[in-house]
């Protein structure tokens, strides 16, 4: 199961995740994986340092995934698919598409984050006060 994330709202789906996966990969298909905490800054996402084979990874192959897994069991993972970029020892990420994905097997899990396209965000919905009676 995939719900679309609209990008507009990726900075308040990274606050419903921890630390998440940089995956990159190389001239000639090796696939790297890193730990990285990006940030969202005017739209793109900065991951700071990740490390050479990745800085390495992208100039050969701009194309990146973010992963992001889920808080409890069966929950959702957040995927960020994007084109990447080096600034020094930093990586700058444009996404160009999120989904809060789980196997259909995993259904018995919690309910979507609302930072799902179309939905409100729980956050949001704490601050509202309770719909009159």
């Amino acid at each position: 199961m995939s719900i679309p994330v609209s990008l507009d709202r990726l900075a308040e789906a990274l606050t419903e995740f921890g630390p998440g996966y940089l995956m990159t990969v190389s001239g000639d298909g090796r696939v790297k994986v890193v730990t990285v905490e990006p940030t969202v800054l005017d739209g793109v996402l900065l991951v700071v340092g990740p490390g050479r084979g990745s800085v390495a990874n992208i100039a050969a192959n701009p194309q990146v995934t973010l992963a992001f897994p889920p808080a409890e069991a069966h929950g959702f993972t957040l995927l960020v698919d994007g084109t990447a970029s080096v600034a020094g020892d930093d990586v700058h990420v444009a996404p160009s598409g999120a989904v809060l994905h789980r196997p259909s097997a995993h259904s018995d899990g919690p309910p979507a984050p609302g930072i799902a396209a179309g939905t409100e965000s729980p956050t949001v919905r704490r601050r509202l006060p309770p719909p009159l009676r």
